[in-house]
């Protein structure tokens, strides 16, 4: 005997159902015939129990087909049944069989009908635990009555309340009998259970030892066999270490419970309502003046140092300069205030000595004011100087201005953090939170026709032309014309990736293939891309244009002599830059952006997704080498915005709260949030960021206005395995503008017109998608701060169309799962046709008979039982958002030599033993593949074969048997064959044989072309 465990920890937001905007509620959980309730909680709409419920488990392997019913009611008190408050219900098959492998989880609540008005969630901690050797059994105490006098519910209340305050109490666990046949009386049962770890209990001293165990249960009658229901089938259960978890911070999104909250509530709370809010000490250094003479020049060379506690920031030093401007912000984080005086201390920049003392400013914190915006700015004033001793100098102020905010302050992304306060000014701006924009790019399009009048050095042979063009860092090359002549033709389309502000320029040459790798320039032209015309959408192509080839061996200052020269060589090419188009950089599986690169084409937004990044915690210490921990920082990407959180040092357990928005187009688009540890924070050279893992979230697969708050776990693949480097903890909420034109958006083209209208050649579309991911990887390397090229490169990820033995298997275990459902349909079928369900079995018949009688009814029966099969798949609907998988992935059990292929260079850089045992193995696997599409090919061909008279006494044979059932279909009427063959295939398995079908037994015996091959 086993136990389960349900312990009811809180809710949250119930309906108010005594009509006095609040309710009593209870919770009762029933799980196999046991039933079980905790206490009232009175007039509380977000009551915590904190209680545990514990049940008879009679075997583990049962457990995955039980369910738990948990449901809330409100406690009427009047002898009436409870107000129905919301359920939930649990499979068996998801609860874990430890305490350690549970945690606390957050259930929407459901409501019983399609009138029924819930709301709230209800947080449980569900586990099931083995006793070791003994049957967990509810010691048998004495019952009472549950009659109550009037006095005595006047003080049931406190009695409740006050029950569980004490650690050695007892809980009051409800039981309540299970009649499932004949309706009797609910006899209540209250039971004390000791409050221990160990939940076995011992018998009360004053009964005996051995208590017989009282059942009633022995002559109940078996329920009828399941059903056969088309029901979403569980994802295989994976390490719980890689699961994600629901989490409950405490955001502003999830505390607006009323109206009337939302309209008083200030405007940083509706802005920024998925963080938490985090405070931090503001010191805003604008100016000094009337600075005293220092040094031997007449001047001085002034710099702030603005301390707090252990905490100090440093200006940058201005040189002779008394009245010096810095306008640099400082920040401190309210959580480590060290120290109540605030002390600004204006020295003087000494090479050979020690710094100068100038002159200090001491500020009580006690005296900040508080500024949240939208308050206007924090005026600055002037403060002189003191002396050590706290006196009043003669010259010399400086201008500051100190408040207390939050992360909502407008400087907060320019300040200078205390979590940076070890980082140098020359790397400070690796460390601050940014916004890029991806460049916006083009398809250029070039036709290359034809060429007249080229000249080769060789006046006596027929030159083998081609052309190549070049654009940035492009190259591509036309293919060799059909006939060599001195005005060869091409006709040839080539494709280029090109982005504003288009600075590139297109280089067109023409050169004569001498032989192999030998190339001799006929001529040159230089286009610069920003006179190419545009072209937007469907218009017209731009007319084809002859340009004059300049001679290689020519100089441009010869060139320009000769200009007067009348004879050169001549191109014809039609150039146009694409702006119908979407460029693709990035996989079409996980794009965040499908509209197209012109801005008059794009459509309006449809709704807004806002992002919290609020923390990390159990990173792994990426600096373990150098002594150091990890200094992380995140990264968000959706659309061609990309968003960069600040770095904070040193931490495994970050906290950011940071909160960013984008507009929304499409919803069945991807954003990509990704984890770096900085390697910029110490001026030790040009390391690279190395990644801590990645999250990927679909929009369409997000409730509108609904927040979800997860932590998500970073997992890495690395050659040595699956690693997880810890878990990023997000809120994510989708705002839906125009829920018509999110609706209509569906039966919409996925990408722009012109993508169908005049579609690029698949073989173009893999290179020029990693050179849109270039020219984006180069331009944001040179933001200021910098987005580093591996940064990009992992975000967009640039190596996902190389091959990996890993991917191929979880693509086929993904159609494996796919056909799944149509294996179990087909094995329900054959178990209709062989009668393991009796009953099913006739009603089947029965429902055949009725849609061959009446065929108007066959197409409405389907679309209504689709329509069933949804609606019985809505209760087991995914709540939470989707993650990376590492099961589906099959990287939890990856074979390391199939790693370590996946992340060999290309072209390969492991020995030659090595690459002939993966060449031996990819042989194996393409054995097996082949072995397959040679039996599909039989079958086609055996099929080809009914007619075509290879195989003369069998085509013979199948053509008359077509007549006879011509001619047999044509005298009767259709509804009598449709009964028959349905019978015939629904018929009994005492009139089946065993032995194959003469239809299968012919068609095994046709011929095909397997045996023509050598």
């Amino acid at each position: 005997m086993s136990k389960l465990v349900v312990e009811i920890v809180d809710a949250s937001d119930l309906m108010p159902k005594d009509g006095q905007g609040s309710a009593s509620p209870f919770v009762e959980v029933e799980f196999d015939d046991q039933r079980q309730r905790t206490q009232t909680r009175f007039k509380d709409l977000n009551p915590q129990w904190n209680e545990k419920l514990v049940f008879n488990v009679g075997d583990f392997r049962r457990l995955t087909n039980k369910t738990i019913d948990v449901t809330v009611y409100d406690d009427r008190r009047d002898n009436q049944p409870g107000k129905f408050l919301g359920r939930v219900k649990i499979s068996g098959a998801v609860v874990p069989l430890s305490e350690s492998e549970a945690d606390v989880q957050r259930y929407p609540l459901d409501k019983r009908g399609l009138f029924s008005h819930i709301k709230g969630d209800i947080a449980l901690r569900i586990y099931a635990a083995p006793v070791d050797g003994s049957e967990f059994i509810p010691p048998p105490v004495e019952e009472f009555a549950v009659k109550e006098t009037k006095e005595e519910k006047q003080f049931e209340p406190q009695e409740f309340h006050n029950h569980n305050h004490n650690q050695n109490s007892f809980e009051e666990v409800y039981v309540e009998t299970m009649k499932p046949k004949k309706k009797e009386k609910e006899t209540r049962t209250f039971h004390s259970i000791g409050a221990q770890q160990s939940f076995e209990a011992k018998p009360p001293s004053h009964l005996p030892p051995n208590q017989p165990e009282f059942r009633s249960d022995f002559m109940r009658a078996p329920g009828p066999p399941p059903g056969a229901v088309m029901q979403m089938p569980l994802p295989p259960r994976q390490n719980p270490e890689f699961q994600l978890i629901e989490t409950s911070p405490p955001l502003a999104a999830r505390r607006r419970q009323s109206y009337y909250y939302r309209s008083s509530g200030d405007k940083t709370s509706s802005t920024y309502d998925l963080v938490e809010q985090m405070h931090y000490l503001y010191v805003s250094v604008v100016k000094a003046r009337d600075l005293p003479v220092m040094d031997v020049s007449g001047s001085l060379d002034p710099y702030v140092e603005v301390k707090l506690g252990n905490y100090k920031g440093l200006t940058k030093h201005l040189e002779k300069n008394q009245n010096p401007i810095w306008k640099q912000i400082f920040a401190f984080s309210k959580e480590r205030l060290q120290s109540n005086l605030l002390e600004v201390t204006v020295k003087d920049k000494d090479l050979i000595t020690k710094d100068d003392f100038v002159g200090r400013v001491l500020i009580d914190l006690t005296e900040v004011p508080l500024r949240v915006p939208p308050d206007s700015p924090l005026a600055p004033q002037w403060y002189r100087l003191e002396d050590k001793k706290g006196m009043k100098t003669n010259r010399g102020e400086v201008m500051l201005a100190v408040w207390m905010g939050t992360q909502a302050d407008e400087s907060f992304p320019d300040a200078w953090h205390s979590d940076a306060h070890r980082v140098s000014h020359s790397n400070l701006s690796n460390t601050r939170s940014k916004v890029y924009f991806s460049p916006k790019l083009y398809y250029l399009r070039i036709h290359v026709m034809e060429a007249q009048d080229l000249v080769p050095s060789d006046k006596g042979r027929v030159p083998d032309a081609i052309v190549k063009i070049q654009a940035g860092n492009q190259m591509r090359a036309t293919r060799t014309p059909q006939m060599r002549t001195m005005s060869p033709q091409w006709g040839e389309e080539l494709m280029f990736v090109v982005s504003e502000p288009f600075e590139d320029m297109v280089i067109v040459s023409v050169d004569d293939r001498i032989g192999p790798g030998k190339d001799e320039i006929l001529g040159r032209l230089f286009i610069p891309v920003r006179d190419v015309p545009v072209r937007q959408e469907t218009g017209k192509m731009p007319d084809p244009r002859w340009f004059n080839l300049q001679r290689h061996s020519m100089s441009m200052e010869e060139e320009t002599e000769k200009k007067k020269e009348k004879f050169s060589s001549k191109i014809l090419l039609r150039l146009c830059i694409e702006a119908g188009y979407h460029v693709l950089d990035e996989s079409t599986h996980f794009s965040s952006d499908l509209q197209p690169s012109s801005k008059h084409l794009r459509k309006p937004s449809i709704g807004l997704l806002e992002l919290g990044i609020l923390s990390a915690r159990n990173l792994m210490p990426m600096k373990a080498k150098d002594g150091r921990m990890t200094d992380p920082y995140c990264v968000a990407k959706y659309g061609n915005k990309w968003v960069r959180t600040r770095t904070l040092l040193d931490a495994l357990a970050p906290k950011w709260n940071e909160q960013y928005t984008w507009e929304v187009h499409d919803p069945c688009t991807v954003i990509t949030i990704g984890v770096f540890d900085n390697g910029q924070t110490n001026d030790g050279g040009d390391s690279k960021d190395q990644r801590i893992g990645k999250v990927r979230v679909r929009l369409s697969t997000l409730e509108t206005d609904r927040v979800y708050t997860h932590y998500y776990p970073l997992l890495v693949l690395t050659p040595g395995g699956l690693k997880k480097n810890g878990e990023l903890q997000l809120a994510l909420r989708y705002t839906c503008i125009s829920f018509v034109n999110m609706m209509a958006q569906y039966g919409r083209p996925l990408l722009p017109k012109m993508h169908y209208v005049q579609p690029i050649p698949v073989r173009h579309i893999d290179l020029l998608r990693h050179q849109a991911m270039q020219i984006v990887a180069t331009r944001l390397s040179r933001s200021e701060p910098p987005l580093r090229r591996e940064v990009v490169e992992y975000m967009l990820d640039v190596d996902y169309h190389m091959f990996s033995l890993r991917r191929s298997k979880a693509n086929f275990s993904r159609i494996m799962s796919l056909l799944s459902s149509v294996t179990l349909v087909c094995k329900w079928f054959n178990d209709i046709c062989t009668w393991r369900n009796p009953i099913t079995t006739c009603l089947v018949h029965v429902l055949f008979l009725i849609l061959v009688c009446y065929p108007e009814l066959i197409l409405p029966t389907i679309f209504l039982y689709l329509f069933v099969i949804g609606m019985w798949n809505y209760r087991y609907r995914p709540r939470h958002p989707p993650h990376m998988d590492a099961r589906v992935s099959q990287a939890d059990n990856a074979h390391p030599d199939e790693l370590d292929e996946e992340f060999d260079t290309f072209p390969t850089s492991r020995p030659a033993d090595i690459v002939r045992m993966r060449y031996d193995r990819l042989r194996s696997v393409g054995g097996r593949v082949q072995t397959v599409v040679g039996d599909l090919a039989t079958q086609g061909e055996r099929i080809q074969a009914l007619l075509s008279w290879r195989d003369p006494r069998a085509t013979a044979l199948f053509i008359v048997f077509s007549l006879i059932w011509a001619v047999f279909i044509y005298i009767t009427p259709f509804q009598v064959i449709a009964i028959l063959l349905g019978l015939f295939m629904l018929r009994h398995p005492r009139f089946r044989s065993r032995m194959p079908s003469v239809p299968a037994n012919f068609f095994k015996r046709l011929p095909a072309k397997s045996d023509m091959l050598l």
